[in-house]
Order: structure tokens, then sequence, then C-alpha cells
């Protein structure tokens, strides 16, 4: 499975002009606070129109502005793990992941949708926290729980917006190997925003950079740390 994206987007004081693709493997997005990084993933699921561009996962695509195509964000069939997690404090753990598969072919009825969330969570190892509320969960728990509710779709193609940074070091190094066993089985494509150089080595992710709206670089992790094209890049592969 592969996917491509070019996208040129003014939003606001924002100015993007980018091109990204890739594979099974999993596609790291890194660069500097306020490049526009999370802004990438939000116009991929559909959150904000481009003025220019092309996105298609495999034949299927997802918005072309010079043809007026623009699927739909619940149609097209894409994971998305905001920074906020973006849990629903009214809702079990359990009916968090079952929420994001309303519509989805498949999982008609509740028991089904039910079922599936639940399979899900025991996948990533926390099926004991399907009955609990956000609230009484911790940071790593609730992260867990929304990585539960992008998975169980099972997206053509997985966005993560920095899913580890707001874990301690204990938590982070745990679920970074969960989700890179996880990755690794489903053999689905994925693009991960962080700030981590040990996200990036961990899931031998392919790198983007993204500084002043525009990719200056892109290679294997190995090529960037020998080679940095910025300082940004040369302090990344050295933290």
């Amino acid at each position: 499975m592969k996917w491509s994206c070019t996208m040129q987007l003014e939003l606001a004081a924002l100015r993007l002009d980018v091109s990204l693709k890739g594979a099974e493997r999993p596609v790291a997005l890194i660069g500097p606070n306020g490049s526009g990084k999370s802004t990438v993933l939000r116009a991929m699921i559909g959150a904000h129109r481009p003025q220019g561009g092309h996105f298609q996962i495999n034949d299927r695509v997802l918005f072309d502005a010079t043809q007026g195509v623009s699927i739909p964000p619940e149609r097209r069939r894409i994971g998305y793990v905001p920074q906020t997690q973006g849990l629903f404090p009214h809702l079990t753990a359990v009916e968090n992941v079952a929420f994001g598969l309303l519509g989805v072919s498949g999982a008609a009825s509740s028991t089904e949708r039910d079922a599936r969330a639940k399979a899900t969570l025991k996948a990533l190892g926390c099926e004991s926290l399907g009955p609990r509320y956000p609230s009484v969960l911790s940071g790593g728990e609730r992260q867990r729980v929304a990585l539960a509710r992008a998975l169980c779709v099972q997206p053509e193609l997985l966005l993560l917006d920095e899913p580890l940074s707001a874990l301690d070091a204990t938590a982070r190094r745990q679920l970074r190997i969960q989700l890179a066993q996880d990755l690794q089985s489903r053999q689905a494509p994925s693009l991960l925003v962080t700030q981590d150089v040990k996200d990036v080595l961990a899931l031998n992710a392919y790198v983007f950079v993204l500084e002043g709206g525009r990719i200056v670089q892109a290679g294997e992790a190995h090529q960037l740390r020998e080679k940095p094209a910025t300082d940004f890049v040369a302090e990344f592969f050295l933290s």
C-alpha cells in the first residue's frame, strides 16, 4: 500500500508547500515548533482544505484541488491520534474506541462495534481499561485508548501527532515498543509527528524535515545524522 500527498495551504500566517509520500514502512515528520506539522496532518484528515495539491492512498484519490475532489473526513479511512487524545469524558474506554466505528462498513450493530473495540484494546494489552472513564486513567492509559480508537477502524493510513510526548519516560518507552510492534504486524502505512529521535529509531522510520513551511530534507535517519541540512536537523539527531 502506497500513499502520496502534496499540498499548498495558507492558514493565517502559516504557508505550507509540502510533498510527502510513503508505503508500509513508517514515516516520521519532524521540524521546529510552529513549522506546521500538525496542520499537515489535519489537512490530510480533511479538517483543513488546501488551496492546491493532491492526496491519494493507492489508487483512491482523497483530495485533488484541480479536479475539485475532497472526500469527507469520515470516508477517508484514516486513523488519527491528536496530541490532545480527544477522548470523550462521558464514555468509557471501550465506548470511546467503539465510537470510531460508527458508519464503518462491517460494524453496523452496537454489538459488533463493542466486540471490535474490546479486541483492539486486548491487542494493545489494555483490555482491562474497557469499563473505565478517561478521568480515572493515567496519561499512558489514555494514550493507549486513543491509539486503539484509531486502529480499530483498520485505517488505510494512520496519522499520529506526537502520541508519546505527554507521557513519562517509563510509559513512553513501553508504549513506543508496543507501537513499533503493532505497526510492524499490521504492515499498514503510518505518518508520525515527533520531537523525539528515539521514536524515529524505534520505528525505523523514513524521515521528512519540515521547516518554514517546506520540506528541507528527507532520508534515512543515519543519512540526516551524518549530513544535516540545517541546525535543527543536527540538534535533533544529537538529542
